[in-house]
Parts: C-alpha cells; sequence; structure tokens
C-alpha cells in the first residue's frame, strides 16, 4: 500500500503539470501570467526558470486569440495546455471553443483531432463578486464534441492533467480557486487518473449525496455529520460532467434508492438538472423518494462573506435536507 502524503491542493495541480511538462516535450503552457508571475494563483511559479520562454508562455490579455492560438498549436501536433484565469474570462473564448475545438473533428470527417486542455479556474473566489465568482460548468458540459472534467478532489488535481494530455479530444479542466490552499492526503505515487468514470468517495446504504468540484468535501462533511445520527450516506463526484457517468449515477440509486444532488451552480438547466432527469427516465423505479437538489441561490454572487457562504449549499445545509428528506 502507497504512502499517504498531506499536500494543498495548489501544489498538487504544480506537480501535475511539471510532471506533464518534464514527461513530453510537446506539452506547453501558455496563458495570462502564467511565466513571470508565476501563475494568477502561484500554480506555475518558478516553471519559466525551470523550462524556459519557450514551454512557458505569456500571453496578452486576448481570451479569443491565445485559446485560438492552442487549438492551432493542437492542429499542429503540440501539446498545449491554455489556462484561462477564471471561467468568466472564458466566456471571451467561446467561440474558439466551441465553435472550433468541438467541431472540427466532426466537420473534417474524422481526419482533425484537436487535442487541447483548457484549464479554468472556477467557482467562488473568496469575495470576488458577481464577475469572478461563476460556475459555469453547465455551459460546457451542453456541447458535443467536449469532454468536461471537474477537479473536487486532491487526487484528481494531482491526476487529471495527466490523463487528459493523452485525450484526442479537446479537454475542459474546471479547477476550484476556493480549494487553492486546501490540504488533503493523496498517495505518494498519485499520478494519472480514470478521466471516464464517477468515483463513489463514501460507500453508504441510505442516500446518494450525488456532487462535483467544491460539493464533494462538502458532501464528505455532511456525511460525516449524518453518520452521528445513524444516517448511512454514499457520496458519488460526478467528476465527468461530459460524458456523464450514467451508470454509476444508476448503480448507486439501485444500493440507496434516494437521491440528493448537490453544486454549487444556479439550479434552472444546471448539472443536477441533468442528473435528476437521467435518474427519472432510468432509475425510476429504484427510488423511495422523489430526486431532490440542493444548488447556489439563484442570484449574482454576492461580495460580503456571510452572504456569499449563504449563497451557496454548505455541509450542515446538506445534512438538514437529508434528515427532511428522510423524514418525509
Amino acid at each position: 500500500m502507497s504512502k499517504m502524503i498531506k499536500i494543498t491542493y495548489r501544489e498538487a495541480l504544480k506537480q501535475a503539470l511539471r510532471e506533464a511538462l518534464q514527461t513530453d516535450e510537446k506539452v506547453f503552457l501558455m496563458g495570462e501570467d502564467v511565466g513571470r508571475y508565476g501563475g494568477a494563483f502561484a500554480v506555475s511559479k518558478g516553471f519559466l526558470e525551470e523550462f524556459g520562454p519557450d514551454r512557458i508562455m505569456d500571453v496578452p490579455l486576448s481570451e479569443s486569440g491565445f485559446t485560438g492560438a492552442g487549438i492551432g498549436a493542437a492542429l499542429g501536433g503540440m501539446k498545449p495546455i491554455v489556462e484561462v484565469m477564471t471561467v468568466n474570462f472564458s466566456l471571451l473564448a467561446m467561440d474558439q471553443i466551441i465553435n472550433n475545438a468541438s467541431t472540427l473533428l466532426h466537420m473534417s470527417g474524422g481526419q482533425v483531432n484537436v487535442s487541447v486542455v483548457i484549464r479554468m479556474g472556477c467557482g467562488i473566489g473568496s469575495q470576488l463578486a458577481a464577475q469572478h465568482s461563476h460556475s459555469w460548468e453547465p455551459f460546457y458540459a451542453h456541447v458535443p464534441g467536449l469532454i468536461v472534467l471537474s477537479v473536487g478532489v486532491h487526487e484528481d488535481a494531482r491526476g487529471m492533467v495527466l490523463t487528459a494530455l493523452k485525450s484526442p479530444d479537446p479537454v475542459i479542466l474546471f479547477e476550484y480557486t476556493s480549494m487553492l490552499n486546501m490540504e488533503g492526503e493523496i498517495p505518494e505515487n498519485s499520478g494519472e487518473v480514470d478521466i471516464s468514470k464517477a468515483k463513489v468517495r463514501r460507500s453508504g446504504n441510505d442516500i446518494s449525496l450525488i456532487t462535483y468540484g467544491t460539493g464533494v468535501y462538502k458532501c464528505l462533511e455532511a456525511a460525516a455529520l449524518l453518520a452521528e445520527d445513524g444516517i448511512d450516506a454514499e457520496v458519488l463526484d460526478l467528476r465527468v460532467l461530459r460524458p456523464m457517468d450514467e451508470e454509476s449515477i444508476l448503480e448507486s440509486i439501485s444500493k440507496t434508492h434516494r437521491a440528493l444532488v448537490v453544486e454549487d451552480a444556479w439550479r434552472s438547466v444546471s448539472i443536477s438538472s441533468e442528473v435528476s432527469a437521467r435518474i427519472m427516465e432510468k432509475g425510476f423505479f429504484e427510488l423511495d423518494l422523489p430526486v431532490e437538489r440542493l444548488c447556489g441561490v439563484e442570484v449574482p454572487m454576492p461580495y460580503p462573506k456571510h452572504l456569499e457562504t449563504a449563497a451557496l449549499p454548505q455541509p450542515m445545509d446538506i445534512a438538514d435536507k437529508v434528515k427532511k428528506m428522510l423524514r418525509s
């Protein structure tokens, strides 16, 4: 059994990028402030000195321009990692991602793959208010041709980008800025992880807590609270938002017969909407209760800390919701 080590989410991301750059000379990192500044969140600090300006590229403030350049490099046989500082800025590159990266394989009759990895800082940014605290995962999960991943735990932070670089298709990686300083334990030899399947983070029999991203640790904390009251909750980390691992969702439901879907994104037209629909379509007769959802409040993210906290599901909210469901 591998020794476990304690590491921050930021350091796990950094180790993964360094390993990718060291392993394959075709891999390079490009984005705003990734070089001289060391990355907006210090994930690439020291990389410019270690790998040089041909591998660590600072770019102009033009998301559409440098994302398009990354797509072009992928078409030329390179393996670019494009860093979009925060997900709200990715809206400026939607044309390149949705009209080019996701469609070129189809439009070329299978002749052209776009093997690009696009990393985005996502979720709340700790009092960065409405422009820099978005959960846009449902936008991208809607688009055929993309692989959309949510980096919700430290082991995935250490391994997802390594696997994503081997994909022939464009991969969107959502990384969570609120987790950067969070410590977690991973195996010392941690490396590539599966990017095709959801993963049960805690096994249980009474209810399935289905979530992703920052919801994973909140649901694990809620499950610990529920265990004190004799409620055995299972926590399923979706991880892969497109193509969604429907099989794992249905397996969990067939065991617990109840489901609460938890996410920070807004409730309307969300990942939780899709999960709920698939359960109702293919797992209805396994249910003892209607599927319920706990999502972000549908308002632009407030600036004050207490309102920011109130706008998102918290562990106690999740535990309270489960108790109400089971009492019904």
